[in-house]
């Protein structure tokens, strides 16, 4: 990138001036990532100072069982295969109880597209988890689910989610999103929730209240221009909504080890190579500088590495997600090393040797408790590190 550009864009980014189509291209072209982090930085840092987010939540999948077989999901399986389950709402609520430690604030449910398993079964599901456990927030189910659920029940979104929420759901997860630009969905996508019913099925949530967040998977096969599109059509119904707290880039795994039953599901992996550490945090950086109207822009450690998650905060970042147990959806996939779990203590370690201030939230982004920041003796203000 010319002196002259890199010039232009800065006073761009100062000047609060919303960045274009053409901007976001070219600053994944830049090959200056301590810049582009640096830049990033600043907005970050403006929107939330020296604070990184966290919360204390578990997973919880239901069901494994899914009638997609998405390119690059090693998660599902068919029904009677080897590693196939299904809960009854009895045996969700009692995992669900066992997570309850460490002053559990969150619950996040997301499931395969069960062929046989009825409507009734969701919202049941929530109103027992949120009669076992009422403290705890229910982030529950992806727009695809949502869309799954309008063809297994008759009913419209609308009235599913009406009932969702009397059930207990205070947010839907961002799943299902991938990257919208058919010219990669089609590739990868082995359900019909595209673009139209993901924006449609979270305009509806956010018409009810509801605040949600939302993702992208990148660093398959898709290129930076598709990553842009991406996000400039979340920004664009965020001018809309206003609905969306968070984005959340989600890298893409390779299917390293499957111990189960030996088999690869993820099918883009033989034309693929993940994306490195500096891809990772350009596309952190880049997110932040165009989302200009989302508060807040999520690491989830567990698909990046815990050193790859300390350096995002350095690059756009400012949510660390939350201490997350047995996260299958990537652990039945990969053997890259993450660990299962970082309990509060350990999630407090990590902001403050990255350089901020640990603050914990809940699923609506209230702040529940905030904590010392690092020595200052180490470090007065948090810098973008040099990569």
């Amino acid at each position: 990138m010319d002196a002259g550009l890199k010039r232009e864009l800065e006073e761009k980014v100062r000047a609060g001036e919303r960045l274009t189509r053409e901007d976001g291209i070219a600053l994944y072209e830049s090959d200056d990532l301590a810049w582009l982090g640096g830049l990033a930085h600043e907005v970050r840092t403006r929107k939330n100072g020296d604070v990184v987010h966290f919360n204390v939540n578990r997973h919880l999948n239901m069901t494994n069982v899914c009638t997609a077989s998405c390119a690059y999901c090693s998660f599902q399986r068919k029904p009677g295969e080897k590693d196939a389950y299904t809960m009854r709402i009895e045996e969700a609520v009692r995992l669900a109880k066992a997570m309850q430690g460490e002053n559990l604030t969150e619950l996040h449910i997301v499931n395969g597209l069960h062929p046989t398993l009825p409507w009734r079964y969701y919202p049941r599901s929530l109103s027992a988890l949120k009669e076992a456990l009422p403290e705890v927030a229910l982030k529950a189910f992806t727009a695809t689910e949502i869309h799954h659920f309008e063809t297994i029940s008759g009913l419209s979104a609308s009235e599913i989610l009406d009932e969702l929420i009397e059930a207990g759901l205070e947010s839907l997860t961002g799943g299902g999103a991938e990257i919208f630009d058919w010219e990669v969905r089609q590739h990868i996508v082995d359900h019909n929730t595209h673009w139209e019913d993901w924006s449609r099925i979270h305009r509806l949530a956010h018409e009810k209240g509801l605040k949600t967040p939302a993702t992208m998977l990148y660093g398959h096969i898709e290129e930076p221009r598709h990553r842009v599109d991406h996000v400039l059509r979340l920004r664009e119904m965020q001018d809309e909504t206003g609905g969306f707290q968070v984005f959340i880039p989600l890298r893409y795994q390779h299917d390293f080890v499957d111990m189960k039953d030996g088999k690869v599901r993820n099918t883009l992996q033989a034309r693929t190579s993940m994306a490195t550490g500096a891809e990772a945090l350009k596309t952190f950086a880049v997110s932040r500088l165009l989302f200009d109207n989302v508060p807040h822009v999520k690491v989830f450690w567990v698909m990046h590495g815990v050193q790859t998650a300390q350096l995002a905060l350095q690059h756009g970042a400012d949510d660390m997600d939350g201490s997350v147990v047995e996260y299958k959806i990537t652990h039945d996939a990969d053997d890259y090393g993450t660990p299962n779990k970082l309990g509060r203590e350990d999630l407090l370690g990590l902001i403050r040797d990255a350089g901020f201030r640990p603050v914990e939230r809940n699923t609506r982004y209230e702040i529940l408790r905030e904590y010392p920041g690092p020595d200052a003796g180490r470090r007065e203000t948090p810098q973008p590190m040099r990569v």
